[in-house]
């Protein structure tokens, strides 16, 4: 599951490779970021050892991407501003996630109507700037994270899932960042801050609603609303990979949106295989052997969690890869499948990267169309 800002933050002076694939795994030594990685594998250590100690690991998603997104919210600033921006972001996250898990095992119209409108505003965020841009695509990622989880668990009868205990989960999860800020605070005492993630665009001047704009925004809740018809009228097996995706793939520029869509693809596919590998582990174990591996390979997840944050910035395939194979295995450990499961996944992927590079170049020859086409006789 890959961040919505794509490649945003990354040095674009240095020559770019004439080699797909040396484009494609680039990586920038300078997008290296170890100390963040091991602060994140702190926190996460809190959720992971809360939902061992009362046997519920079906919210342990939840938990851990609010407290990523809550981390990739803050702006930086006094304690004040910072707590007041994750409040908020927190709480739209909450409802979201609210209608998520809440809609997951209706008719698939509710979820397609649902995931229109949701990244139709998500898009039309842009007006209030880049910034909020970003973090109304993470909250639109997340969304459709949820229906998926919430489809998933639905048809597994053994598995029960309270809307309201993920809703807890993620505000719990975002509330483990918001300690930890106010821990620095009491550590280095008061003043303010940098942005603890500065790769991130934090640019927040208001832009008109131009044509373009709002039509590009048109444009991906149109193409995320069909790949969530295909995949939840279908009922195909792990669809909801494909509007993710799609989501993604779309840029506004054609050129970065191959690129982005080559490296999901890639990503995914590591990340598939790496997670089918590391899953054959527990198949052939039993009783408290069996209950011991799992556990093994959920620390092994948050492991993967921490090295896609410590890549985030150096190459976007490879991060994809890490976060891929950490979802993957959390998923199939509260959902048991066949390992065909990662099969699907990868083909959805690369099926909602289509979707979304079709739609872009359709878009880009219309642009140049109407660029060329003369002018009206005054």
């Amino acid at each position: 599951m890959a961040s919505a800002s794509g490649r945003v933050g990354q040095p674009a002076d240095k020559p770019a490779p004439t080699n797909w694939l040396s484009r494609i795994f680039r990586f920038d030594p300078a997008g290296l970021n170890w100390p963040r990685a091991v602060l994140f594998l702190d926190i996460a250590l809190v959720p992971l050892v809360v939902f061992w100690a009362i046997g519920h690991e079906q919210y342990l998603l939840s938990a851990l991407f609010g407290l990523f997104f809550a981390w990739l919210d803050d702006p930086g600033g006094s304690f004040a501003n910072r707590a007041s921006h994750i409040a908020v972001f927190t709480l739209i996250g909450a409802g979201l996630t609210a209608l998520g898990f809440g809609i997951g095992g209706y008719a698939w119209g509710w979820l397609v109507l649902a995931a229109f409108v949701v990244t139709l505003v998500a898009g039309l965020a842009a007006a209030f700037g880049v910034r909020r841009f970003v973090n109304a695509m993470l909250l639109n990622l997340w969304f459709v994270i949820t229906l998926g989880l919430a489809s998933g668990l639905h048809h597994h009868a053994r598995i029960t899932s309270y809307t309201w205990a993920q809703v807890l989960a993620w505000v719990g999860g975002a509330a483990l960042w918001l300690a930890a800020t106010f821990t620095a605070r009491l550590i280095r005492g008061r003043g303010d801050r940098p942005q603890p993630i500065p790769e991130l665009p934090g640019d927040t001047a208001r832009k008109p609603l131009t044509r373009p704009l709002v039509m590009f925004a048109l444009m991906r809740a149109l193409v995320t609303a069909g790949t969530v018809a295909l995949a939840f009228g279908l009922e195909l097996s792990h669809g909801y990979w494909m509007p993710i995706a799609a989501m993604v793939a779309m840029k506004p520029s054609l050129e970065q949106s191959t690129l982005t869509a080559a490296q999901r693809v890639a990503g995914a596919f590591i990340g598939a295989v790496t997670a089918a590998l590391l899953l054959l582990i527990p198949a052939s174990e039993h009783g408290l052997r069996l209950f011991s591996v799992e556990r093994a390979l959920e620390v092994v997840a948050l492991v993967l969690f921490m090295h896609g944050v410590a890549i985030r910035f150096g190459n976007y395939a490879l991060y994809c890869a890490a976060i891929a194979a950490g979802v993957l295995i959390l998923v199939d450990l509260s959902q048991p499948t066949d390992h065909t499961a990662e099969g699907y996944r990868v083909l959805w992927t690369l099926c909602g990267v289509g979707a979304g590079l079709l739609v872009m170049v359709l878009a880009d020859l219309l642009a140049k169309h109407t660029a060329k086409a003369p002018a009206p006789p005054a």
